[in-house]
């Protein structure tokens, strides 16, 4: 008779290892930047559709409110970018181990906050 494994199925309670959190955020990013492509799209549109409509935006764009915005709707960007880089990586096994997956979960945040800050400091 095989011991039976005890379940929990409170989703709350399980607590991830730092891998699987980069992992499920780099696809959480990208469905966000996926949602996303639509609005940059349809304002690229927009400016390029006249040369007012080029200054509007550029006026909207220049606000400090929509500075912060587009600041935000970076973060997925930066973030995919680096999980996407530690996956190519993964791929030709480089940091498939448990302690390198691990440290290189820790630098994707690290890099991802990193660039998070450059990028603020570039908009503003």
């Amino acid at each position: 008779m095989t011991k039976q494994r005890p379940k929990n199925l409170n989703l709350l309670t399980i607590r991830l290892p730092i891998p699987a959190i980069v992992s499920i955020l780099h696809r959480v990013s990208g469905l966000v930047l996926f949602i996303l492509i639509p609005i940059a799209l349809w304002a690229l549109s927009f400016s390029l559709s006249s040369q007012d409509n080029f200054q509007s935006m550029h006026d909207t764009l220049s606000s400090p409110l929509s500075k912060f915005i587009i600041w935000l709707m970076l973060t997925p960007f930066l973030y995919h970018f680096v999980a996407g880089i530690r996956h190519l990586l993964m791929d030709i096994n480089i940091g498939i181990e448990l302690k390198s997956g691990r440290l290189s979960a820790v630098l994707t945040f690290i890099f991802s906050l990193l660039l998070f800050i450059l990028a603020g400091i570039y908009i503003w």
